[in-house]
């Protein structure tokens, strides 16, 4: 693998494996005590790289090591979080150590102070970004919940994105992680340790990240996605979470942010 100079500087030839867990298009490897992600160089790969920075010391993100640009790519070169994914073995059979866990992430990311952060992801701003994606045919239709679209959904990404328009929902503005589900939080215990996974990180609807950790706790429960290769895993309340939130849940929102995701 062809490195930048500075990147490779500071992984000697340490050995290293590749981690092939969720859905990004990012080639990620692992190192003894660092993590290298390279993807292609674009909005959101800038914006982990700037989120990583505003974020430290605020949250238990990686420490960043370096960022270099080459070939059309980023190179993203961090450190390691300590403890395990949320959607590991351990976590999954104790759904209410889990869920405390969640909401604690939950509400560190709400506690951030968001007057000077340098990223907006605002609905005015993501459903700018969703017509884009629909325009450059990036909306990936063979990884959408099976009712999106078709006899029992929108008939195509381009209704559903006029649906969200005429729909918008009134915003509680957060520092909003943007992609919360359960790979991206790690654990020690009931400890939150790491967040990753950056690049749609900034300010944002509170219900966003809310609606897609209910989402991954269903699809993790029920088997969808396992980064464990676990099949289905009993004892799991979809109200545990609000119970440890100390909210009631806006079903009407968490639809929306879920129907919103399809078209990233």
């Amino acid at each position: 693998m062809s490195l930048p100079e500075t990147i490779r500087n500071l992984i000697s030839d340490e050995d290293f494996a590749t981690d092939h867990i969720g859905m990004s298009e990012a080639s990620v490897f692992i190192y003894k005590n660092k993590i290298l992600k390279v993807q292609e160089n674009n909005e959101e790969a800038a914006n982990e790289y700037h989120m990583l920075q505003y974020l430290q010391k605020k949250l238990p993100v990686p420490f960043l090591y370096a960022y270099e640009i080459a070939d059309n790519k980023s190179y993203l070169l961090m450190s390691k979080c300590r403890g395990q994914m949320a959607c590991s073995h351990e976590y999954l059979k104790e759904p209410l150590i889990l869920c405390r866990l969640l909401a604690d992430a939950l509400k560190r990311l709400w506690s951030v102070e968001i007057s000077d952060c340098p990223s907006d992801q605002r609905l005015s701003n993501k459903l700018l970004q969703a017509e884009n994606n629909i325009k450059k045919g990036y909306v990936d239709l063979d990884h959408v919940d099976p009712d999106t679209f078709g006899k029992n959904g929108f008939r195509d990404p381009d209704e559903l994105l006029q649906w969200l328009y005429d729909n918008k929902p009134e915003e509680e503005l957060v520092l909003s992680h943007g992609d919360f589900c359960l790979p991206n939080i790690f654990g020690i215990h009931s400890e939150v340790t790491g967040y990753i996974d950056l690049g749609k990180t900034g300010i944002a609807d509170k219900w966003c990240d809310i609606a897609l950790c209910c989402r991954s706790l269903s699809h993790n429960y029920s088997g969808k996605y396992s980064c464990h290769k676990a099949p289905v895993y009993a004892g799991y309340d979809e109200l545990l979470l609000f119970h440890e939130l100390g909210i009631k849940p806006n079903w009407e929102k968490i639809r929306y942010y879920i129907l919103l995701d399809e078209l990233f």
